[in-house]
């Protein structure tokens, strides 16, 4: 996969997954985030601020100029829109798509982008829920603004109520970039029925696991225990809400 990456634009996405997941955008997360070296994530992020897309702040954290927001965008549109071709179209299974759309992010032009937006309907959110920035850029004119995605987690939500208490429903509206990434995790969240969209009660928490009821309409609920390193990757919203 490496022959197709554009470094810079990798870098650019990544801190834009960050922020959108809530997480202070630091060098260190990117290493954690790419698996790549402590040098390597300075050395890069110094070429991107001489480049003027990046600047180191005072306390470290890592902040788009404007030129770097711009281009961040472009690259997660790209990747997003690409998603939703595999997703809708080319069929690939789910826990492929982002991986595959890795790929495609870096080489695809402005002019399929607009194509894409044809074909797709004017989609706003990828397979796993994320919305798709700058959309506007290519033309879309939406009626309302599209909604501020939520930033509460699985595991913030069954932490909150340990005891699995509450009879509140939870609607799972995204995932997290990162654990796209990770094609076993995702499959057994599909087979859990955990997927943007789906309806899950709590039932308790301990130090390991999220225990849940996974609500699947006409079918028997299911009762899951979710790892909390993958709870903490899934963002809910009370039903209500959504």
């Amino acid at each position: 996969m490496t022959d197709l990456i554009d470094t810079t634009e990798m870098y650019l996405r990544t801190i834009l997954d960050l922020e959108e997941e809530g997480i202070v955008p630091l060098r260190a997360r990117i290493a954690e985030r790419l698996e790549h070296s402590g040098p390597t994530v300075s050395q890069t992020v110094a070429r991107m601020e001489r480049d003027g897309l990046l600047v180191l702040t005072s306390d470290r954290r890592l902040e788009f100029t404007d030129s770097g927001r711009e281009l961040a965008v472009q690259v997660m549109r790209k990747h997003r829109l690409a998603e939703r071709l595999l997703s809708d179209v080319i069929g690939l299974e789910w826990q492929y798509i982002h991986e595959e759309a890795c790929r495609w992010e870096h080489v695809m032009s402005e002019r399929v982008e607009r194509r894409l937006v044809e074909i797709l309907q004017s989609p706003v959110e990828s397979p796993y829920g994320n919305p798709i920035p700058g959309l506007d850029q290519l033309g879309v004119v939406f009626d309302e603004e599209p909604p501020v995605p939520t930033k509460i987690t699985l595991r913030q939500a069954a932490e909150a109520d340990p005891a699995g208490s509450s009879s509140q429903l939870w609607i799972l509206k995204r995932l997290a970039e990162s654990i796209q990434m990770e094609p076993e995790v995702l499959e057994q969240l599909l087979e859990a029925g955990l997927r943007p969209g789906g309806a899950v009660r709590l039932r308790g928490v301990n130090q390991a696991y999220v225990m849940l009821q996974v609500l699947l309409g006409s079918e028997e609920d299911v009762e899951v225990e979710l790892p909390l390193e993958v709870a903490q990757h899934l963002f809910v919203e009370h039903a209500a809400a959504s």
